[in-house]
């Protein structure tokens, strides 16, 4: 059975991160043959006689991120310029998504899209297909060809969109339907049903979406809310009797467990109640709040109310594949404040966010995210000294606080020296 020797970093259950600076990962394959993790903790010679051994001196081993929301039909429109959301929605990424009715681009894009998240050390991801159907199908047969843990699910959007990406009510709800059952438990792979968000949607799209997450309990469920001032507005303008943006959802049965809802950062207190008592969860996304303008998520009303959230590189508004750089710009928001009191996030808690906490927000800890015993063998393979400033930076850190913390400023894709999916390696 594979063994793997080298530094180990994975959060305890309640949490607490733990490092072994020379530990052993043991993992064997489940009935279905995934490679699960099955005994973790301190080098032992004893223990890993007769196994398969792998030796990374050097190196760290650390759960595989999880990008919680990340548009794969927009990987061409990253690092392009706008004035906000709603023009840059019009502007670069209708456009670019009308091209996904085409069988075999999608099919190109889905490949260097799931190669780029694997390069970056992205084993798990929550994920926005265009509003047609071959978009799924092209992104969903790559990933289980690749033996990924990828949830993903068809865009429903039957109005306020141009030609091309606007879909009709009721044959959007049959499609949704038809590729849960096409998709929905295959091998690693799940479906969420996807509605845009409230402006791209019909009420009667709305509560078929809402039906539809009645029906299949076990699929999720993701969409965006409260991102920007301007979207807000129109919100309110659709639904006047709503209490706010995020009870339009509740309003058609679409918050539950298993619902993830990008950006979340014009929240009131109530809503954060709302979305903890009904199990949804948010998706924090950083780079592309702070490139749109569209605000800060508010971590200290967040933690207060015991929100469950995980954070997402939203590409394409956002500007990186990179957890490294989603973790620094995490960063960069909590202490921001935005005229209250700042929080400065430590280097465990933003790792946490990226692995074990984004899983506990998609409803699956335990199965990805960490490395504990019965977790999928899904991990990175660091090299902490892949330049010269961060082996330099490294060998000067008094503490593994500031060890994390120099990866999560000065790393990018090339701290990933191996990204490990399901027990067998990219490199």
């Amino acid at each position: 059975m594979p063994a793997y020797r080298s530094a180990l970093l994975y959060f305890s259950p309640d949490d607490r991160l733990v490092y072994e600076a020379d530990g052993l990962l043991l993992t064997a394959p489940d009935e279905r043959g995934v490679q699960r993790v099955t005994s973790i903790g301190p080098w032992s010679a004893a223990a890993a006689a007769g196994e398969a051994l792998e030796h990374w001196p050097a190196r760290l081993i650390a759960p595989g991120f999880i990008d919680l929301h990340v548009h794969y039909p927009q990987l061409d429109v990253i690092a392009s310029p706008a004035d906000g959301l709603l023009p840059w929605l019009e502007t670069y990424t209708f456009v670019q998504e009308a091209r996904f009715g085409d069988p075999a681009h999608a099919q190109e894009v889905a490949a260097f899209f799931l190669d780029e998240l694997q390069r970056h050390g992205v084993t798990t991801s929550l994920v926005f297909c265009s509003s047609h159907a071959s978009s799924v199908e092209a992104l969903m047969a790559q990933a289980r060809a690749r033996s990924l843990r990828l949830i993903a699910g068809k865009c429903l959007m039957d109005r306020h969109a141009p030609d091309g990406v606007r879909d009709q009510t009721e044959a959007s709800l049959i499609e949704t339907e038809q590729l849960i059952g096409r998709w929905q438990g295959v091998d690693r792979l799940g479906y969420a049903i996807t509605p845009r968000f409230v402006p791209s949607c019909s009420d009667a799209q709305l509560a078929g979406a809402g039906e539809l997450a009645r029906r299949h309990p076990q699929v999720w469920v993701q969409s965006h809310v409260a991102e920007n001032h301007d979207e807000i507005a129109w919100v309110q303008a659709l639904h006047p009797q709503a209490r706010s943006y995020l009870s339009v959802y509740e309003q058609f049965g679409l918050l539950r467990p298993r619902s993830v809802y990008a950006h979340c950062i014009h929240l009131d207190d109530a809503d954060r109640d709302l979305m903890r008592s009904t199990g949804a969860a948010a998706a924090v996304c950083p780079t592309s709040n702070l490139f749109l303008g569209s605000g800060m998520f508010d971590y200290a009303a967040s933690q207060r109310a015991n929100l469950a959230y995980g954070l997402a590189s939203d590409v394409g508004g956002g500007t990186s594949f990179s957890p490294f750089q989603t973790m620094l710009a995490a960063y960069y928001v909590g202490r921001d404040g935005r005229g209250k009191t700042g929080l400065s996030l430590s280097p465990e808690r933003l790792w946490f966010d990226h692995t074990a906490g984004a899983a506990r927000a998609l409803g699956l800890e335990g199965v990805v995210g960490n490395l504990l015993p019965g977790c999928e063998a899904d991990f990175v393979v660091l090299n902490p000294r892949c330049t010269p400033l961060l082996a330099r930076k490294v060998e000067r850190a008094e503490s593994l606080a500031q060890w994390l913390f120099a990866m999560i400023v000065l790393g990018d894709d090339r701290l990933i020296e191996r990204t490990v999916i399901a027990g067998r390696s990219s490199a």
